[in-house]
């Protein structure tokens, strides 16, 4: 993996990090992307850029040159379809739909010239099930799915595979922000939300660690994953085995 290069994207917290961690962790040069630079500075040995991910015409100006492409990014905004902010799910589209397409689209051209690449797209059991409350982001990962399985077609004659990593709750400042707006929503406690609204469908009665999501990522990123493409991989602690 010395020889590999990669980009994550929404690198400076959360699952992002620890993807950046795991796979500098295994020798790649790994370029961290995001627009909070305090804290993209947190991280060591790894390459970082400032970017906003939702300005799609300065995508162009990250890195291209890439063997792998992590597509992490991502906010949540909860309220009913009815009170949605139609700006808010236009931003949330461009920066988790939108903009991993446009990422994809342009470091596919190295991959395939490199006869080797990976795209791993961190879903969610969002992107499998639907939640109320959640229409952006909810829509936003099914898209991302269909984007994935997509794009492992295209890149299997390439030796690209394309695959998502669908974790259910992470313990991510993208969660732990959530249940304020979720005690708000539902008229709970923030405990209550915790234990009656995010862990009530899951068999695993926790909050996912990032590091467990980013172990799935080096493995599809590894030696052992030339045959895995067009899937997604669940980490959800029992939800869809309902």
């Amino acid at each position: 993996m010395e020889t590999r290069r990669a980009l994550v994207t929404g690198a400076a917290s959360g699952i992002g990090a620890a993807c950046a961690r795991r796979l500098a962790a295994d020798g790649v040069h790994v370029v961290a992307v995001d627009f909070d630079a305090a804290g993209l500075a947190e991280l060591d040995g790894v390459e970082t850029v400032v970017a906003d991910l939702s300005d799609l015409g300065r995508l162009s100006e990250l890195p291209t040159d890439v063997d792998i492409l992590v597509n992490n990014a991502g906010v949540q905004q909860v309220a009913p379809v009815e009170q949605f902010p139609p700006e808010r799910f236009s931003y949330i589209l461009r920066l988790m739909l939108e903009s991993p397409f446009r990422l994809i689209r342009q470091t596919l051209p190295h991959m395939y010239g490199a006869g080797w690449g990976r795209v791993v797209n961190i879903s969610s059991v969002h992107g499998l099930r639907a939640s109320p409350f959640k229409a952006a982001y909810v829509a936003a990962k099914h898209g991302l799915e269909g984007l994935s399985k997509v794009v492992a077609l295209e890149g299997a004659a390439h030796g690209v595979t394309s695959n998502c990593v669908n974790p259910a709750y992470v313990r991510t400042p993208l969660v732990t922000g959530q249940l304020a707006d979720q005690a708000a929503t539902h008229g709970l406690s923030e405990a209550e939300v915790l234990d009656k609204v995010m862990l009530e469908p899951v068999a695993v009665k926790r909050l996912i660690e990032p590091a467990e999501v980013a172990e799935v990522v080096a493995m599809l990123c590894g030696p052992a994953s030339a045959s895995i493409t067009g899937s997604s991989f669940v980490l959800d602690g029992g939800w869809t085995a309902h």
